[in-house]
């Protein structure tokens, strides 16, 4: 890789830089508020790489490399060595390669960075850090809480605004609270630093819940932005440039595909038993699937299996693609934590974690919202069971009893994927629902930009320096 050019310290704009999850044209159309802050600038096509989700794009953005450099492969994958799947972990050292900010720093020593919700936010070396962190007590309890750096903050944050609103950050109660907080934390340390990085997931949730054409998608955009309009008030008069992004599009969607149900059925996954539950045995497993969307990275201990596992897929409905080592290296996906294959979801098609036949055998953490436990992603964690009528009195009940210090259980969560509506994860067929960029200054303006251009698109701004015809990611390759 050629050395970055360093350039003298250049005084740039303050800069905020908003990840307004599942923003996508259609989305933009009942954002006046976003749209009127950043009229004097322009709007691009934002192509994601794949996979299309919150971790590999994130890195891609903040890295510019692909995720066969970065190794932020998904949201989570399968640690080989360790033998467990590990979703949604949050150390920054996980993510190879150089941070926008360590580059800017170069050229702008004592260049100052707070990331407020962003993730693989721990460890980062920013100088201000945000991020959602339950308290998992000694006697099985969870309470909502956040991680912050300085420590000090947590109590300023905490006294001003409430604690973290973790179960409306995710979960079936998800909801504007979580990002209206955010906003709240970001506008008290905006003017502490020159880069303040925004996480906004509020899109994500009616969107998932409903697809991207129901009303109430639409009204989840518009309850956003008028969140937003603060923040982008607080950024106008200070002179501060605005960038948001979104990692992905949401599609809508009608298909679960259970592809561990399927490996299953072929003698290829193992499970073992637990206090009679059926939980997935990776470790025995002679194939096995991380669902995530609309991907899934497909493990195969052994390579004499691989003929066998990929005609098993291939006769699988919803399943469009299956990438192998040539497939994974074209995508830039080839790293030691991809799997063996890649599925790639239909587009009207989602991969759920589901291992088990009978639900009365699944794992008792399957109908909780337990995003570290499961070995897959859940969008079933966002609804409360349609078909449990006594569904929120037993949620009450479960709250009343943690409010009394007392073990409780939220089994809540359905364990029948249909009422999923949309989901992403695949690179986008129609720029209509896809991500896009829009930014306040005018001077970098492009029709389109690959997610790996964000770095360098970041970089000039920050330092006043003209975007050149290769980017920094063109560059390295």
């Amino acid at each position: 890789m050629p050395p970055l050019p360093v350039h003298g310290p250049a005084a740039g704009p303050g800069l905020v830089v908003l990840d307004i999850v599942g923003l996508t044209p259609r989305a933009l159309a009942d954002m006046p508020a976003l749209r009127a802050a950043t009229a004097s600038g322009f709007t691009a096509r934002l192509d994601p790489v794949l996979p299309a989700l919150t971790c590999s794009v994130q890195s891609t953005f903040l890295t510019g490399q692909p995720p066969a450099r970065h190794g932020a492969v998904g949201n989570g994958w399968y640690d080989r060595e360790l033998g467990e799947v590990l979703m949604w972990r949050q150390h920054n050292k996980l993510v190879a390669g150089e941070k926008v900010w360590d580059i800017i720093r170069r050229a702008r020593p004592g260049y100052r960075v707070a990331n407020v919700c962003w993730w693989y936010a721990m460890g980062a070396s920013v100088d201000t850090i945000v991020t959602p962190r339950p308290v998992y007590h000694a006697d099985g309890r969870k309470s909502a809480d956040c991680y912050t750096r300085p420590a000090a903050l947590h109590d300023r944050l905490t006294t001003e605004l409430g604690t973290f609103p973790l179960f409306s950050y995710w979960g079936p109660t998800a909801g504007i609270a979580s990002s209206r907080w955010i906003v709240e934390a970001a506008r008290r340390v905006l003017s502490d630093h020159d880069m303040t990085l925004v996480y906004l997931p509020h899109l994500d949730y009616d969107l998932q819940r409903h697809g991207p054409a129901a009303p109430q998608a639409r009204a989840a955009a518009a309850d956003l932005d008028a969140v937003l309009e603060p923040l982008l008030a607080d950024a106008a008069r200070a002179g501060t440039t605005v960038v948001a992004l979104s990692e992905y599009g949401i599609t809508e969607v009608s298909q679960p595909v259970h592809i561990n149900r399927a490996l299953r059925e072929a003698g290829l996954l193992e499970i073992h038993h637990q206090a009679g539950r059926e939980l997935l045995d990776p470790m025995a497993s002679r194939a096995f699937a991380v669902a995530d969307h609309q991907v899934a990275h497909v493990y195969v201990r052994e390579r004499a299996d691989l003929p066998r596992t990929r005609a098993v897929l291939a006769e699988v409905p919803g399943i469009e693609q299956l990438l192998g080592r040539d497939g994974l290296r074209a995508h830039s996906l080839d790293h030691p934590r991809s799997g063996d294959l890649l599925a790639v979801a239909a587009p009207d098609a989602f991969f759920t974690w589901y291992h088990w036949f009978d639900d009365c055998r699944a794992p008792d953490f399957a109908r909780g919202v337990e995003i570290f436990r499961k070995t897959g992603y859940d969008p079933a964690e966002l609804f409360f069971d349609p078909d449990d009528r006594w569904v929120r009195s037993r949620a009450a009940v479960g709250l009343l009893r943690k409010g009394l210090g007392l073990r409780y259980t939220m089994n809540v969560i359905p364990l029948d994927a249909r009422h999923v509506r949309a989901s992403h994860g695949r690179l986008p067929t129609d720029a209509a629902d896809g991500p896009v960029l829009l930014c306040s200054d005018p001077n970098p303006a492009r029709e389109r930009l690959a997610a790996a251009d964000v770095q360098s698109l970041l970089y000039a701004l920050a330092t006043n320096h003209k975007i050149a015809s290769t980017s920094f990611q063109e560059a390295q390759f």
